[in-house]
């Protein structure tokens, strides 16, 4: 098991990107959270098998429809064993 810190910016708040990363997430049996950052971007943690990180890590480049992403910054980051399901803050 891995995990990622990862920063999604451009014009991501507002536009369900938090709920479109739960909704990825949990399909690729991802566990973590995503919460809106006060300098605009998104902040998501997850983690699980790296192959499936990798693949919600490219999918973050798209993001949902109302979204508009300019840049995807990832960051290795230890495991959270207590971590269940994906939450919104």
């Amino acid at each position: 098991m891995v995990g990622s810190h990862i920063s999604i910016y451009g014009e991501v708040q507002g536009s369900g990107f938090r709920s479109w990363a739960k909704e990825r997430s949990l399909k690729l049996n991802l566990v973590g959270w995503g919460r809106k950052a006060s300098d605009g971007s998104i902040e998501i943690f997850v983690q699980g098998d790296e192959d499936a990180l990798t693949a919600f890590i490219s999918l973050c480049w798209d993001g949902p429809s109302y979204s508009h992403v300019e840049d995807v910054l990832v960051q290795d980051a230890a495991v959270d064993e207590s971590l269940t399901g994906f939450r919104i803050y």
